[in-house]
């Protein structure tokens, strides 16, 4: 579960440190507020709900078991641990 939190969060950030770092390479002033304007934040968050929201109908629609797919839990089996699966 972590891991699907840091990805979400890395791709909301992603716009951000891309404009940061083309403010970086055309050495415009990244911490210069001039640069950071409000409309360009607006486009920057829109742009990273974007990347998020495709993110999660990606991740729903090609992760996960086939359709049809029959869930297993762990259990334990004659004194082992069988792990969970699907048929």
């Amino acid at each position: 579960m972590i891991r699907v939190g840091l990805t979400e969060i890395a791709l909301f950030v992603a716009p951000f440190v891309l404009y940061a770092g083309f403010l970086w390479l055309t050495k415009a002033g990244v911490m210069d507020a001039q640069s950071w304007p409000l409309s360009r934040l607006a486009w920057l968050a829109i742009a990273a709900l974007a990347l998020v929201v495709g993110s999660f109908v990606f991740f729903a629609h090609f992760s996960g078991s086939k359709p049809g797919s029959t869930y297993i839990p762990a259990h334990i089996e004659d004194g082992k641990f069988v792990p969970a699966a699907t048929k």
